[in-house]
């Protein structure tokens, strides 16, 4: 008598009800895991909400959406960073009901279920989200737009143009892969008689109107900034040492699909076993050639041209890239994809869930005690922020208007204080129009430094940069956990705005 799973069983009968219940519960965890652990957000976030907050039209980090719905999200709960986790999550959600949408129009809801599993599998969808930013914004709109595209190519539904044009068009202002992205839309459609067939109607126009609307203003910005990327190669043993580790991080990444697909080949079948099977219908060969075009060529691509132009990361996000490889397995598996040795896929599947919160948790609690390195959240943004906003108020009688420095220190200033003051970023020299240090020498702010004793002299570049500086006795500040890292001692002083006339 054949044994078939529970799980097995649902995938089969009720595959929306898999993937909501994998989704949103993942969701959730990687809601509650950075509000519960982090005492100041992670990466680039407060430096983020630092550009978000000057609403500019373009910056020097790239294009503006991505700032401006992270201001919006801290805003909206008050300036807590819970705002910018939740956003985050809203959009993993949106990626994956996405992919998952696309899937079933592609092998079915059966097999649709498990190609978001696979999905899930891929690191970059875990704690590297948290990192609200061009790239995790990027992500639900590209699975969209490749969602409607299909639909525009594919079921030749002319009422996806819409929302595709508004969907490239808000790519334009997330990320600068956005033209390139663009142009591999264009290309498969010319390579196919479909594709060809849906450019010569009518509907392409309007929707090159709607996308030229809704990036003309930042495109407006780089052309009067002058700043569009350009090649950084420096020579063919560094670029392809560059690639070669940007390969290694995106199979790093995948490892978990990697290894459930490993797990699932003939070569470890049981003698007797009879493996369940979950059936699709035929796949439209139009189908398979759309989900391998863009499941293989962006990782490549992205990859290739990322050294190129000086990048320390996959152009566009690791999210971006691997967004399709759990669609092209399924694809490439065949109308019957047998689930072989189900307690071993199970059990790696949970690992690839569970490992990306072993390394918060070790991040957290065991880190501080075996190594000197300090982690930014475990930060106490909020104490910081609280602490020099109260002081500058005695000092000058004025809320906090800006804060310079330790670019690390000051972003979470920053983000701490109940004013939010504009943040000076010294290691983004001249990329930060809104505010240099003539502004600050003119109308105030705070200036903070990492202090290594109870003295807390300023260094030499500050105090050259800031005449003006007071400097007070250095606040030390507690961690989360303290371990056997150096004490948290930051060196300040206030820079009182001059008397105008």
């Amino acid at each position: 008598m054949r044994f078939t799973s529970l799980i097995v069983e649902l995938v089969r009968a009720k595959p929306r009800w898999i993937f909501w219940s994998a989704v949103l519960a993942l969701a959730l965890l990687w809601l509650v895991v950075p509000t519960a652990l982090y005492l100041s957000p992670p990466g680039d976030v407060p430096t983020v909400l630092a550009f978000g907050h000057e609403y500019q039209v373009g910056t020097a980090l790239g294009p503006p959406l991505s700032f401006w719905l992270a201001d919006l999200a801290f805003r909206l709960v008050g300036g807590y960073a819970f705002g910018v986790y939740l956003l985050a999550q809203i959009c993993f959600v949106v990626t994956m009901g996405a992919v998952f949408a696309l899937a079933r129009a592609v092998v079915g809801p059966q097999q649709g279920v498990l190609a978001v599993l696979l999905t899930l599998a891929i690191a970059a969808f875990s704690y590297p989200g948290l990192e609200f930013g061009p790239d995790v914004l990027a992500r639900p709109l590209w699975a969209l737009t490749l969602l409607h595209a299909w639909r525009v190519i594919g079921e030749r539904q002319r009422g996806a143009w819409f929302a595709l044009s508004i969907e490239v068009g808000l790519l334009f202002l997330t990320t600068a892969m956005a033209p390139v992205l663009l142009a591999l839309l264009v290309i498969f459609a010319l390579a196919t008689s479909r594709g060809r067939a849906a450019l010569r109607s009518i509907d392409p126009l309007f929707g090159a109107l709607v996308i030229a609307v809704i990036a003309l203003p930042y495109m407006i910005w780089l052309a009067r900034n002058g700043a569009l990327p350009h090649p950084a190669l420096t020579s063919l043993e560094a670029y392809a040492r560059h690639t070669g580790a940007l390969f290694g991080a995106l199979l790093l990444s995948a490892l978990g699909v990697v290894a459930l697909i490993v797990a699932n080949t003939r070569m470890f079948e049981r003698k007797g076993e009879d493996a369940p099977a979950i059936f699709r219908p035929p796949v439209d060969p139009l189908a398979r050639q759309f989900v391998v075009f863009f499941g293989a060529l962006p990782p490549l691509l992205f990859t290739l041209a990322s050294p190129a132009f000086g990048l320390d990361h996959v152009a566009g996000g690791e999210g971006v890239a691997l967004l399709l490889i759990g669609l092209v397995a399924v694809v490439m598996g065949g109308d019957l994809i047998y689930l072989r040795r189900q307690q071993v896929l199970r059990t790696i599947w949970l690992l690839a869930m569970a490992v990306p919160v072993i390394v918060i948790l070790a991040a957290v609690f065991v880190q501080p005690w075996t190594d000197a390195a300090e982690t930014q959240t475990s930060l106490p943004a909020r104490a910081m922020g609280k602490f020099f906003a109260d002081n500058y108020r005695l000092r000058t009688n004025r809320p906090l208007p800006a804060v310079a420095g330790d670019p690390q220190i000051a972003a979470l200033i920053g983000l701490g204080a109940p004013s939010r003051p504009q943040v000076l970023f010294s290691n983004l020299n001249g990329k930060t129009p809104w505010i240099d240090a003539a502004t600050v020498n003119m109308g105030g702010g705070l200036i903070v430094w990492r202090a290594h004793d109870t003295v807390g002299a300023p260094p030499e570049a500050i105090a050259k940069m800031f005449p003006g500086l007071v400097a007070e006795v250095p606040r030390a500040f507690d961690r989360l956990i303290e371990g056997r890292v150096e004490a948290l001692r930051i060196g300040w002083g206030v820079v009182r705005p001059r008397a105008t006339k």
